[in-house]
């Protein structure tokens, strides 16, 4: 019998090999093959198996995975636990080199594939509310100050030093300074064989300060460093090889083979013994060598804490007390008690708590961190104001319209996280060279002790040992694996603090190689605050411009469009009284129909006056003109199928839009504009902004079909945009860029977000990539470069020449280090400008 399953939580090939090999182990099952594509499990039994033995199976292998039946949800209970914030401290757990993809776990501890530390997400569970903790039991945790329960300290805020990342530093460094404390006399006793008549022998025999070198390593291993000898062994286990694969065999045997010289010294031949008859011992090679590689880690622990510092300094954004004003007295609460439609006091200087508009009063903002602009904005009543940003010298009144995680800083910080755990289409080439890397060491290191025991000079068998652990403890692939994403997690940090959110990394990656950038012209050249210039009648006889204007306003009522917003302001302007409006519909890229005090309506374009059937005379259109010459957008009027009237609205252009179309073009892009907009309104803006090529009158459809006709070109086309019909083509396009200032749905279709919304935010979004696909190309050339140069050198292929060996200590040493610098590299990034 023959059942399909459908398996949530894989997210990469080991993922897909580790849960058919889970589920071929339950018994009675004959055959499993899981589809990492469709998600899907087949299962061949003997007889049926409840679906519970499978879950119990992956549930017991670390609650990962979820199964159910095809076609079916899984439990929503369990959707309801894998959704939830895992972990204690401020968030999930995941592989900084995303062995796994997105995998998130629940607490701290090492990667199953390539063992390095889980590094733990920055979100705002912590920042945005006051919880104190004990300094003697931090599993205390309380809402309010007091006392601890456990031993009556006061407790004390919780902050950043109580995250899993600070916690883990700190553990690893005190591991590093008891390694320290053990290795180095032992160090001391095997280098003093080099003094002439070493005085410590005057004390005791070599062999019993052996066996003091035996008891002092046994904290540096079993204790300080035992954590490699476990990740090696589960990385065995597991096929999932990676470089503590190759540490843990290389000191492993150092070690093992000193101890079992001591016990056993008549097994080994002459050339492994010293003077004094007692075998030479490497006690000091294997705890020099994993005292350093734990100096590596820790170093490295240090460095990464580095990376995700934009996220940590957003998070420090968000205030914890907001002033709540009810029924005119004020009170001071928690920030997750604000709810929508709140009223809040912000005082001057004061964070702004959460989204929304002011309702009493005006100030300046200072929008700086969110936008990467230093120029304060000026703020009045109806304004949209921010969660993180700061108020100037005023205070104000506030509503309340987005809290918790749907304020802006909030979305921020979660994109970003997204983003800094996606995975960049180069990264394909590490993860290749990767998967062969170490079962290529570990055949390079049996060879170059083949080498040297065959041809070597003597003590042949000692400097075979010796050379082939130093091949096993150089080779780097953490090196590899970090390249990519540790620039990734940087890049994405520096963008967010510069107004740039990038949904993912290959969004950076294809941003480098656009050539061509398609731009919308309302909202993304010009600044999309429409304003009406004018309302014109053809026949003021029969309607004089004021009916025209209550007619007008009255249909643009039941519209969310930029433009209709701007009628309906100007009506409310002119003391017109709206009118009930009845069989309102929008027609996508054309303009809006329905029925006002009994008439007919028809408002927007040419195409739209064609599509209600009322023709425009040359007259008409020649009036028109004179308008759209001037770029203004005019929108016509049709009562009852007859053309009376227009309404002239004006749009300003972007003050940062000729200087980024320049800049842009500068850069070898090709800048389109593509606009719903007649082809004379087209002209007179792209004529300002020295655009060569431009295209008018485009429907949503058409915009979308350039996009393709580009790409069919072969280029590599970005499109920029802020309102619906912009989606379909931010979709298609290689790149889309959706300006923050528009709709939810522009930006949910684009690859990147620029919050600030204008062109010059795309210049910012070019640099970046630049840098950060350069920062990347030099990780991965530094990390190809020292594992192609360090094995052989290590091998000892220079000491035929020049007589040069490399010591295992120097190797883990310079192994330590390798990840070390391409962290450091990366972290370059955060010094770079990208304006």
């Amino acid at each position: 019998m023959k059942h399909t399953y459908h398996i949530q939580g894989m997210t990469c090939n080991g993922c897909r090999t580790h849960v058919e090999k889970t589920l071929s182990e339950v018994k009675g099952v004959s055959n499993a093959s899981v589809d990492l594509n469709k998600k899907e499990a087949t299962i061949e039994m003997e007889s049926h198996i409840p679906i519970d033995a499978f879950q119990e199976a992956l549930k017991n292998d670390g609650d990962t995975y979820t199964i159910h039946k095809a076609g079916q949800r899984p439990d929503a209970k369990v959707e309801q636990q894998k959704n939830q914030p895992k972990g204690k401290g401020t968030g999930t757990f995941y592989c900084p080199m995303h062995c796994e993809g997105d995998k998130t776990y629940n607490k701290p501890g090492d990667c199953p594939v390539c063992g390095m530390d889980l590094v733990e997400e920055q979100n705002l569970s912590v920042t945005t509310s006051d919880q104190w903790t004990c300094p003697m039991h931090p599993e205390v945790v309380k809402d309010e100050p007091g006392a601890c329960p456990i031993c009556g300290m006061d407790l004390v805020p919780m902050d950043a030093d109580s995250s899993a990342e600070e916690k883990g530093y700190k553990k690893l460094l005190k591991k590093f300074w008891i390694a320290v404390a053990f290795t180095l006399p032992i160090f001391i006793i095997a280098m003093s064989e080099m003094i002439p008549s070493n005085p410590l022998y005057d004390v005791m025999e070599q062999r019993w300060w052996n066996w003091i070198q035996f008891g002092l390593s046994i904290p540096v291993v079993f204790y300080a460093t035992w954590m490699f000898f476990e990740r090696a062994y589960r990385s065995i286990k597991t096929w999932n090889l990676n470089m503590f694969t190759l540490i843990g065999i290389g000191a492993g045997v150092a070690w093992l083979f000193s101890v079992f010289g001591m016990l056993f010294p008549d097994f080994f031949p002459e050339q492994f013994k010293t003077m004094s008859g007692a075998v030479h011992v490497y006690f000091e090679a294997a705890t020099v060598i994993l005292t350093l590689v734990l100096m590596g880690q820790v170093l490295e622990a240090h460095a990464h804490s580095k990376t995700n510092s934009a996220v940590k300094e957003l998070l420090k954004l968000a205030p914890n007390k907001a002033v709540r004003v009810v029924n005119g007295n004020e009170e001071e609460v928690s920030i997750d008690q604000i709810q929508k439609r709140d009223i809040l006091r912000v005082k001057p200087g004061d964070k702004i708590p959460v989204d929304g508009k002011i309702t009493e009063g005006e100030t300046t903002v200072d929008e700086s961190m969110i936008s990467g602009e230093p120029i304060p904005v000026n703020k009045a009543v109806d304004d949209k104001i921010s969660s993180g940003t700061i108020n100037g010298n005023q205070s104000f009144l506030m509503e309340a319209e987005k809290v918790g995680s749907d304020t802006l800083l909030s979305q921020i910080i979660h994109m970003v996280n997204d983003a800094s755990r996606s995975r960049a289409p180069i990264q394909k080439l590490a993860d290749t060279v990767s998967g062969y890397f170490v079962p290529v060491v570990v055949l390079i290191s049996l060879l170059t002790f083949a080498a040297w025991a065959i041809w070597g000079p003597e003590p042949a068998y000692v400097y075979a040992l010796v050379n082939a652990i130093a091949v096993l403890i150089i080779a780097c692939p953490c090196a590899l694996g970090l390249a990519t994403p540790m620039s990734v997690m940087v890049g994405v940090g520096k963008g967010a603090q510069n107004g740039v959110l990038i949904k993912n990394a290959e969004a950076l990656e294809k941003m480098d190689k656009v050539d061509t950038l398609i731009v919308d012209k309302t909202g993304t050249i010009t600044e999309g605050k429409p304003t009406v210039e004018r309302v014109g009648s053809f026949d003021e006889s029969r309607f004089r411009e004021s009916e025209l204007t209550q007619l007008i306003a009255s249909l643009n009522s039941s519209s969310e469009h930029p433009l209709a917003e701007a009628t309906v302001k100007y009506g409310k302007k002119k003391k017109t009284e709206l009118l009930k409006t009845e069989n309102f519909s929008a027609v996508t890229g054309k303009g809006v129909e329905g029925t006002v005090n009994g008439k007919k309506l028809d408002l927007g374009n040419a195409k739209m006056m064609e599509y209600a059937k009322a023709s425009i005379s040359p007259e008409m259109q020649t009036e028109v003109q004179s308008f759209q010459k001037q770029g203004k957008t005019v929108s016509y009027l049709a009562i009852d199928g007859v053309v009376t009237g227009y309404v002239v609205i004006g749009d300003k252009i972007k003050g940062t839009s000729a200087k980024a179309i320049k800049e842009l073009q500068d850069k070898g892009i090709n800048v389109i504009m593509l606009t719903g907009d007649n082809h004379d309104t087209a002209k007179a803006v792209a004529d300002e902004l020295n655009l060569a090529d431009f295209k008018a009158s485009m429907l949503p459809e058409d915009k979308l079909k350039e996009v393709e006709k580009l790409q069919e070109r072969g280029h590599v086309v970005s499109m920029a945009g802020d309102g619906i019909n912009d989606a379909p083509a931010l979709a298609k396009s290689d790149v889309g860029i959706a300006m923050g200032t528009g709709t939810d749905v522009a930006i949910e279709s684009a690859m990147i977000t620029l919050v600030k919304g204008d062109l010059h935010g795309i210049v910012k979004a070019r640099n970046l990539s630049d840098k950060v696909m350069r920062n990347i190309k030099q990780n991965l050339f530094f990390a190809l470069i020292y594992n192609t140069l360090g094995v052989p050198v290590a091998a000892g292929v220079l000491f035929p020449f020049f007589g040069i060996l490399l010591s295992p200590m120097i190797a883990a040493l310079a192994m330590s280090f390798s990840s070390v610098s391409v962290i450091g590299n990366a972290l370059r990034l955060k010094s770079k400008s990208i304006n």
